[in-house]
């Protein structure tokens, strides 16, 4: 069976009806075709970053982004010091 696919905005949509009281989770759930639990981490993930809570597939909120970039470069620098090290032996043992 395929999940269903829901925009951003259709999400928000889904939770400010929760939020101002006119539905409940359970109505909003059915009138959608998901689960009620669906519809609270909708709820919890709009609560915990109203502006970034939907990123959408394989994007990443921008803490999250700036994170991965950082950490990639760590790996970049880890990995130069290394070819710097194996240099500074090969030169070490040829000069003598």
């Amino acid at each position: 069976m395929k999940s269903k696919k829901f925009d951003a905005e259709f999400k928000k949509d889904i939770v400010k009806l929760y939020l101002n009281g006119s539905r409940s989770c359970e109505s909003l759930a059915n009138e959608i075709g998901v689960h009620q639990n669906t519809v609270y981490k909708w709820i919890r993930l709009y609560n915990d970053d109203p502006e970034h809570a939907f990123p959408g597939s394989g994007n990443l909120k921008p803490d999250e982004d700036e994170l991965r970039k950082a950490n990639r470069r760590i790996h970049e620098l880890e990995n130069e010091i290394a070819i710097l090290k194996q240099a500074a032996v090969y030169f070490a043992k040829n000069s003598r």
